[in-house]
Parts: structure tokens; sequence; C-alpha cells
């Protein structure tokens, strides 16, 4: 299943992974732009065209977008993160070209209606309420503030209901012929596909998108001094807390055992602190760690919900174990274990078209080329005890530590106690 990439004469990438077995295609249009690239008073414009895009085109209204897919059982969604933005569509094979066909209509001939513009920023504005009123969610976007306070990875992906009052249709023009051309896009393709075939199709549907630069290297976000905590007081029945280290970017060649490190601590049910909080202590349902990667910077993040008077034990519990395996290590059959459970779990998700696709675009967006997925199991079998040691010591530090809590729980001086006494 190896990849195929090839570049059209307006230099848009296409690359494919054709998958023998597969009966399902899944196909993606990625721009390499996103949350990070916006400017404050425009905040969440990405993500507002992006809803855009599927409010009918100069051959297709709204309606007949999502027919044209879900007619042949397939799906159609879109989603924007930090670096970038990607639309994608999943059918059984046989629909390859049409699902190509209604991507690239949404992608290079949106009619921005007016109308819907107005209508769209509704909606968003009922999804911000809606993270808004869901604290596990909600505390993740406090989090996000502070972890980044003073970059744009700051700011919220969706915006603020004041920024997204403030983009206006012309905002919407620029942002899309500024960003949408060829230099930003490129179109995935993997499941029962033959690079020909898709080669084809996006010189049909792609090859007159003008040319563009390459997206530019962001300044590296502001280094952190010291703690930092942010407290939303709430009358609710759990109280959700979040919180981070500055971690790894997705370049840094400490990134294999990194991930290593976030599976031993949080990333499943036989990680230390699942064990440690759920099964040994009964605190939570349930705790767990996850890496926010961007291409040149990250934040080791570590969540759980539980009741507001657990919450200074759960946070000794949490930074002990955070010490424990920064001033130790893992021993070379719990490190064996994790690297087993990252390698298999990444096999088992490719074996989906979907995941396939996913993997392409984000590793030629991320990289400029498509990293095997042996090699990087190559690279993480080769992870030696020390240098998982090594990674959490340089990333367990308190001075970059931030702490969102939504809920009833202990004053911000009493955090901050719990953090010094590390």
């Amino acid at each position: 299943m190896k990849a195929r990439l090839s570049t059209l004469g307006n230099g848009l990438r296409v690359v494919t992974c054709a998958m023998p077995a597969s009966q399902t295609v899944a196909v993606g249009i990625w721009c390499a732009v996103g949350a990070r690239h916006e400017a404050a008073r425009v905040g969440g414009i990405s993500h507002f065209l992006e809803h855009l895009l599927f409010k009918g085109t100069k051959k297709r209204t709204a309606r007949r977008i999502s027919e044209e897919v879900e007619g042949v059982g397939g799906d159609l969604n879109a989603y924007t993160a930090e670096e970038r933005t990607c639309y994608y569509a999943t059918a059984s094979s046989d629909h390859l070209g049409r699902v190509t066909e209604v991507l690239s209509d949404m992608y290079c001939n949106s009619l921005m209606d007016r109308v819907e513009i107005e209508r769209e920023r509704g909606v968003i504005v009922e999804e911000i309420e809606m993270i808004r009123d869901e604290p596990a969610q909600h505390v993740h976007e406090l989090l996000t503030a502070e972890t980044w306070k003073g970059d744009s990875l700051a700011r919220a992906i969706t915006g603020t209901k004041k920024s997204l009052a403030a983009i206006t249709r012309a905002d919407l023009l620029a942002h899309l012929r500024g960003n949408y051309h060829a230099g930003k896009t490129i179109l995935t393709a993997a499941g029962a596909v033959d690079h020909d075939e898709v080669l084809g199709l996006a010189n049909r549907w792609l090859g007159k998108l003008p040319k563009g630069p390459a997206p530019r290297p962001r300044s590296l976000p502001g280094r952190q001094a010291s703690p930092r905590i942010v407290i939303e007081e709430r009358d609710c029945q759990q109280t959700q807390i979040a919180l981070s280290f500055r971690g790894v970017g997705a370049k840094d060649p400490r990134r294999y055992a990194v991930s290593l490190l976030h599976v031993l601590l949080g990333g499943n049910m036989s990680s230390r602190l699942f064990q440690e909080l759920r099964e040994q202590r009964g605190l939570c349902y349930s705790v767990s760690s996850s890496l926010s990667t961007h291409s040149d910077c990250g934040a080791f993040e570590i969540t759980l919900g539980l009741d507001g008077k657990n919450v200074s034990k759960a946070m000794r519990l949490i930074l002990r174990e955070c010490a424990r395996i920064a001033e130790k290590g893992p021993s070379a059959t719990e490190l064996k274990r994790a690297c087993d459970y990252s390698i298999g779990t990444s096999r088992m998700a490719l074996e989906r078209a979907a995941t396939q696709n996913y993997r392409l675009g984000t590793s030629l967006l991320t990289y400029g080329k498509i990293i095997s997925p042996e090699d990087v199991y190559d690279r993480l079998a080769k992870v030696t005890p020390s240098e998982v040691k090594k990674a959490a010591a340089q990333i367990f530090q308190n001075s970059t530590l931030c702490l969102a809590m939504v809920g009833s729980g202990p004053s911000r001086e009493r955090l901050l106690g719990l953090i010094r006494q590390r």
C-alpha cells in the first residue's frame, strides 16, 4: 500500500494510496490554512468559510451537494484545524468520480450567497454556545487559550461571537482567494483507487485552480516562565480539569519518545494515570492524556472529570506520576507494551480507507512528503526507556504547566501551592 505523489501543472499536488482489498474510496481536498493563520479581527474565518462551501455552487444547491454523496451511501464532511482545512468524502469505489467532482465543485465554485452567509453566521453562534454549555469541551478551550496565551494558537477555531459578527462577505472572499489556490491545495485519495485515474480527475476538476505561493512558516509562540491557572466556577455535577505542559512539534526528533510517553501515562486503560486514579482510587470514571501537535510546537495534555472535593487529591497524584516517570523512566517491559499498543492500534486504523486518506493529507502538509507507517513503527520500536525519561523530564516542568478548571474545587492559591510542592 505505497503512496504515489504527482504534481499538476498549476502546482497542486495529488497523492494516492491504493488498497487492493478495499471496496471503498476516501477522497480529501486539503488547504494549508487554519485558525493559526488568521488575524484577530476575523478570528474563526477559516471555519466560517468551511461551513459556507457546503451552501451551494453555480451548478448545485446545498441540498443537492449532500444528496449526490449521501444518495449513493457515501459520507461528506469537513473540518478546520489550527493549520489546515479539509473537505472529505467516502463512498463505494464505483463512485470515485462523483465524490471527487462534488468536492472540487464546492472548493472551486462556491456562490458565497449573502443570505447563506447570514444564516450560517447564526448556526456558528449556536455551535459556540453549544461548546460553552458543555463543560468537558469548554475546559479544553480555556486550556488552549491559557497554554498559547498571546499567540494566534490561543484563539478558538470557531472564533468568538464578536469576531464572527465582524466578518464580512468581502473578508470571506479575500480569505478564499488568498488561500484556496494550487500552492496551498492537495488532493488525496485512498482505497480502491488507481493513481492515474485520480490524476485525470484532478486535472479535469482542479487543473484550472490558480497558482499561488506555498504556505510560509509561522513564528514560534512565546515561552512560558511560570504556571498559569484559569478557573470558571459553575454549579454542575462534576468538575472538569484539563492541564498541559509544553510538548514538542511534529518535526521534533523527540516526538517518538513523547508519543510513547503519552501512551504510558494516560493513553489507555493500562496507563499509569488510569490505573492510579480510577482503578486504585476510584476518583474518576475516566482520565486520559493527549498530544496537541502543530508543525513547530505542541502540548502534552491531561484531562479528567470528578467530584470537586477530590480535585486536590487527583492533582497530587497526577503530578506525582509525572514526576515519577521523569525521574525513573519506564521499565523495558512497560515500554514494550506501549510500543506494541501504538503500532497495533495504528495498523488496525489504517485498514480503513478514511484513515489512510487522513494520513496522506496530514503527512504531506506537515512534512512535504509521505512518511511510511513502517518507518514510523521502526522508529517507535527503537525508543529506549532513557529517551522517554529524558523527554518526560524536559516536558514536565512546573514553569510550563497550565491548568483549566470548570466547576467547583480548590482556590487558585491552593492549586498553585500543590504545583509548587512537586
